[in-house]
């Protein structure tokens, strides 16, 4: 009996201990989202913003990160990767036009408007973050380096 109490003290805990992120609690309707959609996830670590909360996690060997809006709901996916998983037609546009930066991040965003990819490319005078639309790369930032 004071086994199973103290099995049960420490798993209490452990919940709550996992429902706060930066002193702010993650709502219950997250929690329950989240759980539902990635049962097997681990290493899970909450941040909460004003505007949404997002879970960093370890799935299938990868590490992704997962957005929710106040109410609950999945507003993207977001994980690393690496330039061989882009779809072809995104390699062949970056080998052809752009050579001569080298690839520093490579992520994928998955949400309700489909799925886009964001490469950052640099050079040793420039940082360009391109956004993909379907097959093609758009500039999305660019910087000079100082």
């Amino acid at each position: 009996m004071k086994r199973l109490l103290g099995t049960l003290t420490i798993a209490l805990s452990l919940i709550s201990f996992s429902s706060f992120a930066n002193g702010e609690e993650v709502s219950p309707r997250t929690i329950k989202s989240f759980n539902q959609s990635f049962k097997n996830a681990t290493e899970v670590k909450w941040t909460v913003t004003d505007n949404y909360s997002k879970a960093e996690f370890a799935l299938n060997g990868q590490y992704v990160s997962a957005f929710y809006d106040e109410d609950g709901k999945m507003i993207a996916l977001t994980r690393n990767i690496s330039s061989l998983q882009l779809p072809i037609a995104l390699q062949a546009e970056l080998k052809r036009n752009y050579d001569c930066y080298w690839i520093s991040n490579v992520f994928e965003v998955a949400n309700e408007e489909g799925t886009s990819y964001y490469i950052t490319l640099e050079t040793a005078d420039e940082q360009l973050t391109l956004k993909s639309n379907s097959d093609s790369w758009n500039t999305f930032k660019k910087q000079r380096k100082s």
